[in-house]
């Protein structure tokens, strides 16, 4: 069988219709007849299905361009895992921008409603704006042809982390706020700072930054200029500019939904946070490993694995937060085995 390219899309007759799209789920089904995107069709002279495509094979089709390679490893890997699927394209498929490939339930194809992912085919070099993510699954090919699926979500954060705070007093030096004989609850039921001694807790600048713009927490000026919130976010804004800003915002937007966080650095992220905590003796495993970025972002693929990958081997996930102004927009990303 001898399919003709017209355009982007490859036509096939009514044969074709009843052999590919009805029993295969090949296509798109356009009355008796039947449209093919070329990927799919290199799919089928790829498996000897048809004998080609304006007289070029697979080896052909892939050569002069009209078939991407990474969408025709992406396309044979899902077939080959047993999954029917449809290249996204208007008309064929609902909402198709910014995927690639729509994948149906095992057992479920084009003629049905439900969709099992939404792919979108990168290579490993490829850059990936923050925007482009959150509900879609990423297949990441790399330089060996070696398939690695993320699968990003819209994240919504929330905890029962709500202890409050009586007012208390500290002292702002260097990197760290001291509170002397601060009240019990501000680090044993609502887990601000740690201790120094039985007496002392040492807060971070952010935990006294927010602590201080919710009226909670008087700063003693000392060395540095402005009172209260302000030293503490001047002194924040010294050791780490704007990044200290972003970060603050999603801190304190962790608080304000239940949910404590704490230093990330030894897992190479800026938080890891706690849902429900009741005590900082009786600690649950943190949840979430969750980094702060422009919604301007890029990333690279392979920061973006690693950070996933590390993620997984803690028990975690991963969670992006993107800030823009006082917004912040929560994308969670992990592995996925289609």
């Amino acid at each position: 069988m001898q399919l003709t390219l017209d355009g982007d899309t490859v036509r096939a007759g009514n044969r074709a219709r009843e052999r590919f799209y009805d029993s295969r789920g090949y296509g798109h089904a356009r009355g008796g007849d039947l449209e093919l995107a070329p990927v799919e069709a290199a799919h089928l002279a790829y498996r000897g299905d048809i004998d080609g495509v304006d007289g070029m094979g697979v080896r052909e089709l892939l050569g002069s361009g009209v078939v991407s390679a990474g969408d025709f490893v992406v396309y044979k890997d899902l077939r080959d895992r047993g999954f029917y699927l449809t290249p996204a394209r208007e008309g064929w498929v609902g909402d198709p921008d910014g995927v690639d490939f729509v994948v149906y339930p095992r057992g479920q194809g084009p003629w049905d409603d439900d969709v099992a992912h939404r792919v979108r085919v990168v290579g490993e070099r490829d850059a990936l704006p923050a925007a482009s993510l959150g509900d879609c699954a990423l297949a990441v090919v790399d330089e060996e042809s070696e398939i690695t699926y993320l699968d990003t979500t819209r994240h919504t954060v929330g905890g029962s982390s709500d202890a409050a705070v009586p007012d208390t007093s500290g002292q702002l030096l260097s990197e760290r706020v001291l509170c002397w004989n601060p009240p019990d609850v501000l680090y044993e039921q609502a887990f601000y700072g740690q201790r120094l001694d039985d007496d002392t807790v040492q807060l971070s600048l952010l935990e006294a930054a927010y602590l201080a713009r919710e009226g909670t927490l008087t700063v003693e000026r000392g060395e540095h200029s402005g009172d209260g919130a302000d030293a503490v976010v001047a002194r924040g804004r010294e050791v780490e500019g704007e990044r200290f800003d972003r970060r603050l915002t999603v801190y304190t937007a962790l608080r304000e939904s239940g949910v404590v966080p704490k230093t990330g650095f030894k897992f190479g992220a800026d938080f890891r946070t706690y849902a429900d905590v009741e005590s900082a003796e009786n600690l649950g495993h943190s949840e979430l490993l969750v980094r702060a970025l422009p919604a301007s972002h890029a990333f690279e693929p392979r920061d973006l694995a690693l950070d996933v990958r590390l993620a997984h081997g803690v028990r975690k996930t991963m969670v992006f937060a993107f800030v823009e102004g006082e917004g912040v927009e929560w994308v969670a990303v992990e592995r996925l085995t289609p």
